[in-house]
């Protein structure tokens, strides 16, 4: 029988939209804060847990989360004057631990434990700075998920705080001044205290705190108060000469660059790059040659060379000298160490790396483990050595330490976990998308895999934002290997794997393309044989999220259950909450009538049909998430919910004292992946042991 679901009241709201009048029934839900809605979220929640809490094998999927849950964790280990640091968790820790110690072979001790700082681990670490000679860390907290952090700090030596209290900081980290007296950090003024998780961000600046003052007294370096959508990152060259202002506007992957002499106390912000035309990322300096990985004139990244004392740019005699010419694989970072370059490429979506000397020549390829995603490779320009971690579907990351002079790699850190990684193993395949264009996915099973099309399989994809999807380990995820699930994912467009062309395809008036190669997925595993439709399952998350509301509205039939989380789900009202207006630099803009046609043609709470049979699905979103706010989710749900024809179940599953997933305590993770499991196994048949 179908589920009683609560009644979602329907509000007579409506908006213009270019001479379109468009109902907005559950605009009410908009506002966390009232009665109503926290009543309505309250009887949802009654439903939905009434009915995950009966699924079969619920306990027993929980039971086997929690035994691999629980292995060490370490983070890559990094330095700072000759000091060493790391994350560690020791298994179920809800947040991980920050550890300092001397050299490597040293006792560590604990530098900041965030566990210590709520009983429910709802407060999280969510950036660190360490001073240059490594007496202070200035650190970041968050509460509840929520975008918003408070910085304070601590001495390293007696691991006491000191009285430095900096607040109101969004999408920032803090870059010390190397006289260690304070550090540069981005703000946005403090909002009306009852929308703090709603009320649009704009105007953020740039300051500098001087260590034993008030934030009053913080000194205002870099506002455009002509320009309300500029955010800007500070950051401080290596030889602590220079601070670097990088200037974004919205998600676009494109950037300003200004500088300041920090040597002279009247120096001006200078305008290196003025123009939003390319992205441009600081690798380091050499007195006033820096260098830059860009993709100007070249899409998939090049390292170029620009003499700050003589910026002008000319195409026939060129003071931008390109140091690293572009290559067939993406360029997706570069810094560096032992005097080279060491440049991190996606050859089709997993891990190269190659060092180059400071002219550009090339000098080898790291030997990484096998095929999957390596990050890391940190630390200063005289060191010669750093270390890495590599990771794959099935193989938990491991941390190496790497020699940059002799080019070998030993194992450092290497978790236990009870499962056997040879039981799996991982294919990519390529498939044709709507268009021909040839698309990349990744699929990993259990060997011996028979194509008998009665497979369970969960896809996922993200597609946007110029974020690319690599190889990487997940206890979830192994779990759902266990159960006998395939897992598959797909690097669509609007991604980043192929550059910022790759990128562009997928964005804006082009946003169906995303959409096309998520279904073109769906229908390829289905023709060769991994499943059928009753057994295919979608899975993403924010514009993930997005995704999965996209393509149920579109092609209800071809899945068999649905996860979209903490998705972007009403695109004609994305740009009203918190950061949302930024997105429009890949969602395009309701308020401009050619984008609008596109949004409103595939915006998933606007085209739901009434009387209509969709996949069972379950929406997760949080209360405190201020990135993605809940209206979104919480409108989606009520409009499916009274769309939807039959007995498929359709929830919304609401976090509490959580937010986008940032942060998240290990205990939420691991109840939220006993849900979505549970509900898949229910809903695709698979039998749990």
């Amino acid at each position: 029988m179908p589920l009683n679901y609560p009644t979602t009241r329907q509000g007579d709201q409506t908006d213009s939209y270019h001479g379109i009048t468009v109902t907005d029934p559950y605009r009410w839900l908009e506002d966390p804060n009232s009665p109503e809605t926290e009543a309505w979220v309250t009887a949802q929640n009654k439903v939905t847990f009434s009915y995950l809490n009966a699924l079969p094998g619920r306990t027993a999927i929980n039971a086997r989360l929690t035994e691999l849950w629980n292995y060490e964790r370490y983070g890559i280990p990094f330095k700072q004057n000759e000091r060493y640091f790391y994350y560690k968790n020791n298994g179920l820790q809800n947040q991980s631990v920050l550890y300092t110690l001397p050299t490597l072979d040293a006792e560590p001790t604990v530098l900041l434990d965030p566990n210590t700082l709520s009983e429910d681990g709802t407060v999280a670490l969510s950036g660190i700075a360490i001073s240059e000679n490594a007496q202070y860390v200035a650190y970041g907290l968050s509460t509840a998920g929520s975008d918003w952090m408070e910085w304070k700090v601590r001495n390293i030596a007696t691991g006491k705080d000191t009285d430095d209290l900096v607040q109101w900081v969004k999408f920032s980290g803090a870059a010390w001044t190397h006289d260690h007296k304070g550090f540069f950090y981005s703000r946005y003024d403090e909002p009306k205290a009852e929308n703090k998780l709603e009320d649009v961000n704009r105007y953020q600046k740039l300051y500098y705190h001087a260590l034993g003052t008030p934030q009053s007294a913080d000194a205002l370096i870099y506002e455009r108060a002509d320009q309300p959508d500029w955010g800007f990152s500070g950051d401080v060259t290596e030889d602590g000469r220079y601070l670097i202002i990088s200037v974004w506007l919205g998600t676009a992957p494109k950037n300003l660059l200004f500088y300041k002499d920090l040597q002279d106390p009247n120096a001006e912000v200078i305008e290196l790059i003025s123009e939003f035309e390319a992205q441009y990322s600081l690798i380091d300096n050499d007195g006033t040659t820096f260098w830059f990985r860009t993709d100007l004139d070249a899409p998939k990244g090049r390292v170029i060379s620009i003499d700050i004392a003589s910026p002008e740019r000319t195409y026939e005699h060129s003071q931008w000298q390109t140091l690293i010419p572009e290559a067939e694989e993406t360029l997706e970072s570069v810094g560096v160490l032992n005097h080279q370059f060491v440049a991190d490429y996606l050859k089709d979506a997993y891990t190269q790396v190659k060092i180059f000397d400071l002219t550009g020549a090339f000098v080898r390829n790291v030997d990484l483990p096998g095929i999957g995603s390596a990050g890391g490779f940190g630390g200063d320009r005289t060191d010669t050595e750093t270390f890495y971690s590599f990771t794959s579907f099935t193989v938990p990351t491991r941390i190496y330490r790497y020699n940059l002079t002799t080019g070998e790699s030993t194992l450092f850190r290497e978790p236990t976990i009870p499962f056997d990684p040879d039981t799996y193993e991982t294919q990519q395949i390529f498939y044709p998308s709507k268009d021909g264009t040839q698309i990349p996915m990744f699929i990993t099973a259990k060997k011996g895999l028979v194509l008998n099309g009665e497979n369970p399989v969960l896809l996922y994809g993200y597609g946007g934002f110029n974020i690319s999807l690599s190889p990487s380990f997940s206890v979830s995820t192994l779990v759902w290997l266990e159960m006998g699930g395939i897992y598959a994912v797909a690097n669509l467009r609007g991604g980043g794997e192929y550059g910022e062309a790759w990128h562009e395809q997928g964005i804006k008036t082009s946003k169906q393309t995303v959409f096309d190669d998520f279904i073109s997925a769906g229908e390829w595993l289905i023709k060769e044989n991994y499943t059928k439709a009753e057994k295919l399952a979608i899975a993403g998350g924010s514009n993930g999220g997005l995704l999965v509301g996209a393509c149920i509205t579109q092609r209800p039939d071809l899945f068999g259950a649905a996860l979209p989380a903490v998705g972007v789900l009403d695109m004609l009202r994305f740009n009203q909450f918190t950061i949302g207006w930024a997105w429009e630099s890949d969602y395009g803009s309701p308020q401009n009538e050619e984008e609008f046609k596109a949004l409103y043609a595939y915006s998933p709470l606007h085209n739901l049909k009434p009387d209509t049979a969709y996949p069972p699905t379950m929406i997760t979103t949080a209360d405190h998430d201020d990135r993605v706010v809940p209206a979104h989710s919480f409108k989606f749900a009520a409009a499916l919910q009274t769309a939807h024809q039959g007995e498929n179940p359709v929830l919304i599953r609401i976090e509490t004292k959580a937010g986008h997933g940032a942060g998240k305590p290990t205990t939420k993770q691991i109840e939220e992946a006993t849900d979505k499991w549970a509900f898949l196994a229910h809903e695709l048949g698979v039998e749990i042991a």
